[in-house]
């Protein structure tokens, strides 16, 4: 299955009157629909040791997760998200599911439209499955893309956005640098789509060249080789998760050891970046790899408010999405 257009995946988002049906990717939105949606989850967020907000927003719908690729934070998140409006909500074990025994993606999707699953969350190692999707359920029913193959998280991108705001608001006076294996990330390029869209001032993709992006993927960005150089007077420096079993399994991959040493975000390399620079990581961390356990765990990490802001998006995108369908 392949991926969609990008134009035609980001109108198949919107309805007539341009109201969010669907969230598939961040590449397309208009910037005023992330800013609302940002503008929103700052709402839902409760000071430390407070209790969480809640609403009844989605009072009588149904959320269904459908994790058809495994998943710790995202789907803890949607789970929580979608209680914490009221909603019911469906776990999806893929290691039980019709799908896993040979059933169509599509009969299990229509099998849930039948149980009235108002949202299904999809998350899957295949480009181009939430989109399928989109394009052939009933117009009760939203599409919200938890994960697609390398191509795209947009829920991750948007908290990924938040997070920043929430430090550095003036996104135009901004460098960002992500470091990692950006190929192959698609959390990497739902940020870089949304700080785009956002008028970052300068985004940097920093990576050894074997996991440099494809020429013309993401083309606005400036692409870097060399750690030193990538970081250097950055605001924001966001280090991707390196999956181990590519390390060294393709040409130009770096080893473990070689790959720290040349691309691991440590103490001594960070003090290249602004002095009040923020630290950011998808999770789950490699410590030793991707980035060094006391730069995790120091001052000038955020990787803990990503994890916070990620409950608060998704109840915003979750609240926007229901408000866009017709009861049935």
């Amino acid at each position: 299955m392949n991926a969609e257009n990008p134009a035609d995946e980001a109108s198949l988002q919107l309805n007539a009157d341009g109201s969010l049906r669907h969230l598939l990717t961040l590449n397309g939105l208009d910037r005023q629909l992330l800013v609302d949606l940002l503008d929103r989850a700052e709402a839902f967020l409760a000071p430390e040791g407070d209790l969480p907000v809640r609403s009844n927003a989605l009072a009588g719908r149904t959320v269904g997760n459908l994790f058809f690729e495994p998943s710790t934070r995202t789907r803890a998140s949607f789970d929580l998200a979608g209680k914490r409006l009221g909603a019911d909500v469906l776990n999806l074990d893929v290691n039980t599911s019709s799908r896993k025994k040979g059933e169509s993606i599509l009969d299990t999707i229509y099998t849930l439209e039948a149980m009235h699953v108002d949202v299904m969350v999809v998350r899957d190692a295949s480009a181009g499955v939430p989109a399928f999707i989109a394009r052939n359920v009933k117009d009760f029913v939203s599409i919200l893309n938890a994960g697609e193959s390398d191509v795209s998280h947009p829920t991750q991108g948007l908290l990924d956005l938040l997070t920043i705001r929430q430090h550095k608001p003036d996104f135009g006076n901004l460098a960002v640098a992500i470091v990692g294996d950006i190929r192959h990330s698609r959390v990497a390029r739902s940020a870089a789509h949304g700080l785009h869209t956002l008028g970052v001032g300068e985004l940097r993709l920093v990576s050894p060249p074997a996991m440099a992006p494809e020429d013309g993927d993401l083309a606005f960005a400036r692409i870097v080789d060399n750690l030193e150089d990538g970081i250097r007077d950055a605001d924001v420096v966001m280090a991707l998760r390196i999956q181990r079993e590519r390390i060294g399994n393709l040409d130009g991959i770096p080893g473990i050891d070689e790959y720290f040493a040349n691309f691991g975000v440590s103490e001594a390399r960070l003090k290249t970046a602004r002095p009040d620079a923020i630290v950011m990581h998808p999770g789950p961390m490699n410590r030793g790899i991707e980035i060094e356990g006391s730069v995790a765990d120091g001052p000038q990490s955020v990787i803990t408010q990503q994890v916070t802001n990620g409950v608060a998006v998704r109840m915003a995108v979750l609240e926007r999405v229901a408000g866009s369908q017709e009861l049935t």
